[in-house]
């Protein structure tokens, strides 16, 4: 890993810019809210990202609405657990910057999105995808190396975009255990639709 360490770094350090702005039947307010802009980390997922969205738009919101905001993309509801460069790429690579999202407090799409009620449901499915490819690479054997803080330390480094402190542990992850090669490489597959 030591010479691709500045690849690594240039990956993570990947950021897209985004105006968010409040679905115009959901204001309340005369004045339509002006969007609100944010450079995101393209591996980060929109729910750790979007709590100052959501802040900033809930003053124009009826107050009997529930404050589950769901974002969408020309009419394609985005989901959630889907990192955010992943997103970008299927849907808004050929578009101009910044990427425009609609947000919406009302209506969520209950056939289309899985609710998302807080970032804990982030991290549980984070570390379910980690552990999915740990299967796959190495029997599990990795992970269940490690200790609770190893894993929350794997969380926060993400979550609070701390390459060193996500990396310190990942790296783990991608090197090789003592009972030889990885038995699989683990990839996903998105599709649009």
């Amino acid at each position: 890993m030591g010479e691709d360490r500045h690849i690594l770094r240039a990956v993570w350090e990947g950021r897209i810019p985004v105006a968010f702005t409040l679905a115009h039947d959901e204001s309340e307010s005369p004045n339509p809210p002006e969007p609100y802009f944010l450079l995101v980390p393209r591996l980060s997922y929109f729910p750790i990202v979007s709590d100052k969205v959501s802040r900033h738009f809930s003053r124009f919101l009826s107050p009997t609405v529930q404050p589950e905001m769901w974002l969408e993309y020309q009419g394609q509801p985005l989901k959630w657990h889907y990192p955010i460069g992943v997103l970008f790429d299927l849907y808004a690579a050929d578009d101009s910057l910044p990427w425009t999202l609609t947000v919406h407090f009302q209506n969520f799409p209950e056939s289309e999105l899985l609710h998302c009620q807080s970032r804990e449901v982030v991290e549980s499915q984070f570390m379910s995808t980690i552990k999915e490819a740990d299967a796959l690479k190495h029997r599990c054997q990795v992970m269940n190396s490690m200790q609770k803080r190893d894993h929350k330390q794997l969380w926060n480094g993400l979550r609070n975009d701390k390459f060193d402190e996500f990396w310190a542990i990942n790296r783990k992850l991608m090197e090789q255990t003592d009972e030889g090669p990885f038995r699989y490489i683990p990839f996903r597959i998105y599709q649009v639709g």
